[in-house]
């Protein structure tokens, strides 16, 4: 039992703050997908059709898990029957799955904007490959949720394990009990977690690398004293404007990601561990790291928010009804004297 000795005043401070959690995911969420549908600015940006496709896999765990999760956790007790447990945990690691997948596809398609020349990036990051890795992000999951978990191969080896834990005599409660044997929390962690996760950090590095190189050169060629003759070297706002978007959005994801990883990994370590000493981690601690991966699904919202300047300002449009104060300024009509230069096929500007 995870809450097992909690007295009244402590259920009713851990129901407020999981119901502050679930509403906050569900709102956030919302309000991503509303501002890219919305903002016309957003949509051209290929990056934010996985960000609206994981902005919907958070929407459903804060709707289809998390309440069923917070229902258990304080009535102490789970009402709705072994096979609904079933889909119930299966849909937990769908999701969970999905939204790491998601962050996975981000980073690639920031490294190819980034670290590659435009030509590439337009080459790799077609419509039809776009479509096939966000249909990936949701098929793939699938082979190590409903798969496995409905055909018990989870379970297998420690069935009496699992029996004997789903139902405890002194209270006379059951229990949604999620246990897996070594193979399944190898195999599931290590598609789910870490391998994506290695793909992420390496993707990210060579951003951080590609970014350091070309300020550099930005800065050496500053103190060289470039050319800012307007015959050899034109002012180009969009291309400016381009790659101000896209480094900051790179920072943002790299961000977003740091905190999922933040609070997914001691699940995941503990996950493979567990299995290998006996199944003796203590409940309440499985709770509390489960817990701390699900408010995952209720920050991505708010890093947006804080971090990224076009969905700040498609946020205010939202909440403000439209205030022409918050809409988007003409970057044509920006006239800030600079001189441009061209490194590895990215137009910089000198200002």
């Amino acid at each position: 039992s995870s809450t097992e000795g909690f007295g009244v005043a402590e259920k009713i401070v851990l129901l407020t703050f999981i119901s502050a959690v679930i509403l906050m995911a569900i709102l956030g969420n919302l309000l991503v997908m509303v501002a890219v549908c919305r903002d016309r600015q957003l949509r051209k940006i290929k990056t934010n059709y996985f960000i609206v496709s994981l902005a919907f896999a958070d929407l459903l765990v804060s709707v289809l898990v998390m309440p069923f999760g917070a229902i258990e956790l304080v009535q102490d007790n789970w009402i709705y029957g072994e096979m609904f447990c079933l889909v119930r945990t299966s849909l937990d690691v769908l999701l969970t799955t999905a939204s790491i997948l998601h962050l996975c596809c981000i980073s690639l398609d920031r490294y190819y904007a980034i670290c590659c020349q435009p030509l590439v990036y337009r080459n790799k990051m077609t419509p039809l490959r776009i479509a096939v890795m966000l249909g990936g992000c949701w098929v793939i999951p699938t082979f190590i949720s409903f798969l496995p978990i409905m055909q018990g191969w989870n379970s297998i080896g420690i069935i009496d394990l699992i029996q004997q834990r789903q139902f405890n005599k002194a209270s006379n409660s059951t229990y949604c009990i999620f246990m897996v044997n070594k193979p399944y929390a190898i195999t599931c962690s290590v598609v789910a977690f870490y391998i994506p996760f290695l793909l992420m950090v390496l993707a990210y590095y060579r951003i951080y690398v590609t970014a350091r190189e070309h300020a550099r050169q930005i800065r050496v060629l500053q103190r060289a004293g470039a050319p800012t003759d307007g015959r050899q070297h034109h002012p180009d706002q969009h291309s400016t404007h381009r790659m101000k978007t896209e480094t900051k959005a790179a920072k943002t994801l790299c961000i977003i990601m740091g905190c999922f990883c933040l609070c997914w990994a001691p699940f995941f370590i503990t996950n493979i561990v567990d299995p290998f000493i006996n199944y003796t981690v203590p409940g309440k601690l499985w709770t509390a790291f489960l817990w701390l991966g699900y408010i995952n699904s209720g920050l991505n919202p708010f890093l947006y928010a804080f971090l990224n300047k076009s969905f700040r300002r498609a946020f205010l449009i939202i909440l403000c009804c439209g205030d022409e104060r918050y809409r988007r300024p003409s970057i044509l009509g920006q006239t800030v004297p600079c001189s441009t230069t061209t490194i590895n096929g990215s137009t910089h500007v000198l200002r």
